[in-house]
């Protein structure tokens, strides 16, 4: 996925946004929603300009991926775990924040994954798309670029496609490298890979397709996972960035997702 922020969101000028909240099951997100909804007059998402996500990234990604077809903005509000996706929660002031805030258009990873029941399954990816293995046996995988074959076998516990804003979630567990967010690259990154062992992965052009195919499937089974929908018993996958979709992320312009990214890459 692909990142390109934007200059101002346009609502100065349009007058003030209608807005929706919606929020995820825990207490923290719940409190956060009800204090909102006394304080505003907040409509239903599907006639938002803006909905306001209240929880953490994961929550964060099932909202992008819910309201995929209205394509309207996302301003996410911290109250969950990880926050990296999210603005500080301050009810105070919000609409200013909403006026003032920053968009980010991402384009997501399109998964096509083959099962060996002969099915075809696609899903997108705004951080990843990962293959695991499902047993005790170590996945074997080949992997091509562009139709060339790269690793005619990679051995270990999976292999990942990261996009810029991915690179610091699953990725950097599995040592990958932190991608800006303006790069136009992503992460080809292996996951505890025993044979090559000392292979670390590649970055790879924006707009290469990558494929692997599952060797020994039979003996080794592996799932294929685009953020959170997991496909299993896949066979081969295939994985490109997709340029007609778009999610669109609002951040304040003191803490945007660019430098948020950059600066991970010194945080010791």
């Amino acid at each position: 996925m692909s990142a390109a922020p934007q200059s101002g969101s346009g609502y100065a000028a349009a007058g003030a946004p209608t807005v929706a909240f919606v929020a995820a099951d825990t207490e923290p997100a719940q409190t956060a929603l009800a204090e909102l909804r006394r304080r505003w007059h907040p409509v239903e998402p599907e006639e938002a300009d803006i909905i306001v996500a209240l929880g953490g990234d994961g929550f964060m990604l099932e909202t992008l991926h819910r309201f995929l077809d209205r394509h309207v903005p996302i301003y996410g509000m911290h109250r969950g775990t990880v926050g990296f996706l999210m603005n500080e929660f301050r009810p105070d002031g919000l609409l200013d924040r909403l006026v003032r805030a920053q968009p980010v258009v991402l384009h997501p990873l399109q998964m096509t994954a083959r099962t060996r029941r002969g099915e075809t399954h696609q899903a997108l990816a705004i951080n990843e798309v990962s293959l695991l293995r499902q047993g005790r046996q170590a996945a074997k995988v080949r992997v091509m670029v562009d139709g060339i074959v790269r690793l005619d076998e990679l051995m270990g516990d999976g292999v990942l496609v990261a996009t810029p804003v991915g690179s610091t979630a699953y990725n950097l567990s599995a040592h990958g490298p932190i991608i800006p967010v303006a790069a136009g690259i992503l992460a080809l990154t292996p996951i505890s890979a025993f044979r090559p062992r000392r292979w670390r992965g590649a970055l790879l052009p924006h707009g290469a397709k990558i494929g692997f195919e599952v060797l020994e499937a039979d003996k080794r089974p592996v799932s294929a996972t685009a953020d959170y929908t997991e496909i299993r018993d896949v066979l081969q996958v295939e994985v490109c960035e997709t340029r007609s979709v778009t999610f669109t992320l609002l951040f304040d312009p003191e803490h945007n997702l660019e430098e948020r990214v950059f600066k991970e890459q010194f945080l010791s």
